[in-house]
């Protein structure tokens, strides 16, 4: 214990490096595919390979006589499976129930999207299952289909019952009076913002291994999951009508989430079915060059947005219809959380006097779409950003003097929005300033004309970021002691990367402590730990944080109680600090690790106090939170190839109390990257015709490298929140948030020299220098 002695204070705001790196960098973790177990089979899903057919025939007979196997299973083996349900009402524009038709686990009759599940292959072997997938036969008769979101009203139904594709039609704000703010506005600007398609390409592709124990009658399934309890109840209560306590859950090392790893997959469900099938274990591992196919998709938006101004450029409306690709099938309140998560923040940081935004979820041959890092909050502040900027050149304005004449005031707080939310706290006006400072935008001018003799184009983008965060949920923690005086950690939360373990023990530091060599972090298994909702949303050090905070109030209470035995002193003259009980007014002190192992000493207690010292706490806040921040992006572009090089990189950013400075900037950094990777590269592609994906690996879908991105430079500039006593607001999509608009915006300040005024993401090179050449021809403009 000691080596974590020598790094000093632990509390809140310090820079700790990492507890848990050290075992990761060694090959020491405990992920998905390190997890095996004896008499284990494998299984192999065979998928879809057309966007939309029927399946005429299915021949399996080959395939089940293969070596090894141990069972062919389609459709019809598994239809007493149940289903995920939806919980939110939405209906479609006639006002009938929305259309949200669930995956079923394997499809039967008809396939709906190139990757659909079709067939599960199982065999003594990885390498006999795929050999035996390779001999199924499943004869196809391809149906029309619609895979780009702006032709799905109208294009090839999806689903016979749903003609027009539509599922849901959601509103937010006051529509009559936007409609009178536009007609009565000085000036308009409309523009169409296209939000590609992406997928969360994370380290580690997804995977299920299903047990069956008929002893106890109870399924354990292992997976990389966001939240396992929550899993849990989704198999138990939806899928296999079990209580949940037949269920465990584990979930070890995550090689990253970002939201795409969040739920319910069909791939759960019948590995457990599967292992009881077959009474024995059951292990799934997705092959990097099916992940796309097989995982949930992210963003996928078309978006017509208006801008109402007055004659001094102040924001009168803002009114907004986005269309919101959710694929094929619908299975639960996730596909859509990302389609109105992103309304509230539509209006940005900027004072609207009204508001109205209409989603329509439209239904394709594509993957299903879901939350992926930032859920809806990057792809509203895109609009609302690039908006501004276009406003800006349309009017002949300048873009940042025209943020800052709309800005919500400090002095606002806390300010309702037009689109129906409270942000309670923040200084976007100040931030925004401290950005600017700290990228020297005064400077940008001549650095532009540096460029310019070298023959590039130097672009500056600025864009103010806000998300909501850490929504009204709850969240547990434990804090249990041993009899020796050392404590065990467990939290509802599940670490994906984040750095939890060194984030919650800091706070557990701050508030009892506690050396972090005498905790032992827990989470992830749903038998160890009482209850969680998980990690999404930025919501972990905001609501697990707090809980673990509460969880100390307890403790610190009973211990006061039994420390007041010790010293020979009135209860009410026992103080805690630093780690220890005192007596006002003396020297006499009783640290808490003493007092842990008296607790366990039934004659030490006062009289009546129940032995032992482990205490929980659930904690939901009652309302959002609002982490904000100020990007601030150049780039330089090669005229000649359409390359874009980001050559400088600056945030001011309020997350609210920074626990742990150097893992905020962590978190940032790779949300930053997240955001670049869409702005400049990512993007799934589907034939028009055919709907088959273009971009099914890593030869087509191409994510950033180091080299992709310049020194990011983090200022924290923090408004702690009220809403929780951390004072936090959450920081895992911020980085994100921002950097989808602050990047595609340099670009075009870069272009706009040429003429070039609309260009949608991703910027790869063949876009603009396509839009260059457009631009530069005869009447051209692109």
């Amino acid at each position: 214990m000691s080596h974590y002695r020598l790094m000093g204070q632990f509390g809140i705001g310090q820079s700790v490096r990492r507890f848990e790196d050290a075992r990761l960098v060694r090959g020491e973790g405990r992920f998905h595919d390190d997890v095996s177990l004896p008499g284990q089979a494998h299984a192999v899903f065979v998928r879809s390979i057309h966007a939309h057919a029927r399946i005429r025939n299915f021949d399996a007979v080959d395939s089940s006589r293969a070596p090894g196997v141990l069972g062919v299973f389609t459709g019809a083996d598994v239809a007493g499976l149940g289903t995920m349900k939806m919980t939110l009402k939405r209906r479609r524009p006639d006002g009938s129930p929305m259309f949200a038709p669930p995956h079923r686990g394997l499809t039967r009759d008809r396939v709906r999207y190139v990757g659909d599940p079709v067939a599960m292959v199982i065999a003594q072997t990885l390498a006999e299952a795929e050999d035996a997938a390779e001999r199924l036969v499943i004869d196809y008769e391809p149906l029309p289909s619609v895979t780009a979101t702006a032709d799905a009203v109208g294009g090839p139904a999806v689903w016979d019952e749903c003609p027009d594709n539509i599922s849901n039609v959601h509103e937010v704000g006051d529509r009559a009076a936007t409609d009178a703010a536009f007609a009565g506005a000085a000036r308009v600007v409309r523009r169409r913002y296209v939000i590609s398609r992406v997928h969360a390409q994370y380290m580690e592709t997804r995977g299920a291994l299903g047990v069956w124990d008929a002893g106890e009658q109870r399924y354990t399934l292992y997976a990389d999951v966001q939240y396992p309890h929550r899993v849990r109840t989704a198999l138990a209560t939806n899928i296999l009508n079990v209580p949940e306590h037949q269920i465990r859950v584990i979930a070890g090392d995550v090689g990253g989430g970002f939201g795409t790893k969040g739920w319910q997959y069909p791939e759960h469900r019948l590995v457990l079915w599967a292992a009881r099938r077959l009474g024995r274990p059951v292990k799934w591992r997705c092959e990097r060059r099916e992940a796309i196919p097989a995982d949930e998709h992210a963003r996928d938006n078309v978006t017509d947005a208006e801008l109402a101004l007055d004659a001094d450029g102040r924001f009168l409306a803002l009114r907004v219809r986005t269309l919101a690709n959710v694929g094929a099938y619908v299975s639960s309140d996730r596909n859509l959380l990302a389609t109105f998560s992103n309304i509230a923040t539509l209006v940005g940081v900027y004072t609207f006097p009204t508001a109205h935004v209409q989603v329509t979820s439209v239904l394709s041959n594509t993957n299903s779409t879901a939350p992926y890092r930032g859920a809806g909050r990057p792809e509203a502040t895109y609009v609302i950003e690039r908006l501004i900027d276009d406003a800006a050149r349309e009017l002949g304005l300048d873009a940042i003097d025209l943020r800052r004449r709309n800005l919500v005031p400090a002095s606002a707080m806390p300010y309702r929005t037009a689109t129906g939310v409270t942000y309670d706290c923040g200084d976007f006006s100040t931030q925004m300033e401290a950005a600017l400072k700290l990228a020297d935008v005064g400077g940008f001018a001549a650095r532009r004309e540096t460029a310019r003799r070298r023959g590039r184009l130097r672009g500056l983008g600025v864009a103010n970021a806000i998300e909501r965060a850490a929504g009204p949920q709850p969240e547990f923690a434990e804090i249990r002691f041993s009899p020796g005086g050392t404590a065990m950690l467990f939290m509802g939360t599940k670490n994906q990367g984040q750095g939890h373990e060194t984030t919650f023990k800091q706070i557990l530091h701050e508030r009892l402590g506690l050396d972090p060599g005498d905790v032992r972090y827990v989470d992830g298994d749903t038998d160890r730990v009482a209850f969680g909702m998980g990690s999404m949303g930025s919501r972990s050090t905001v609501i697990g944080g707090t809980a673990i905070w509460m969880a100390a109030d307890k403790i610190i209470a009973k211990g006061r109680r039994i420390a007041a035995k010790m010293l020979e002193a009135a209860e009410a003259d026992i103080t805690f600090a630093n780690g220890a009980f005192a007596v006002v007014g003396t020297d006499r002190t009783l640290p808490l690790k003493d007092v842990a192992r008296a607790a366990f000493q039934p004659a030490a207690l006062p009289k009546g106090l129940e032995p032992g010292l482990y205490e929980t706490a659930t904690f939901s806040p009652p309302s959002d939170t609002w982490p904000n921040g100020c990007h601030v992006c150049e780039v330089e572009i090669d005229p000649e190839t359409g390359a874009v090089a980001l050559v400088a990189y600056v945030i001011a950013d309020d997350v609210g109390t920074v626990i742990n400075p150097l893992t905020l900037k962590g978190q940032i950094h790779g949300g930053v990257a997240q955001g670049v990777g869409q702005a400049l590269m990512e993007q799934i592609v589907y034939d028009p015709d055919s709907g088959q994906l273009l971009t099914g690996s890593f030869m087509d879908y191409a994510i950033p490298r180091a080299d992709s991105l310049p020194e990011v430079v983090v200022e924290s500039h923090p408004v702690p929140t009220k809403l929780n006593p951390l004072g936090a607001k959450g920081a895992g999509e911020a980085g994100t948030v921002g950097a989808l608009p602050v990047v595609m915006i340099a670009v075009l300040d870069a272009l706009a020299p040429l003429g070039v005024r609309q260009l949608d993401m991703p910027a790869s090179p063949a876009r603009v220098w396509s839009a260059i050449r457009e631009a530069q021809r005869p009447g051209g403009r692109a």
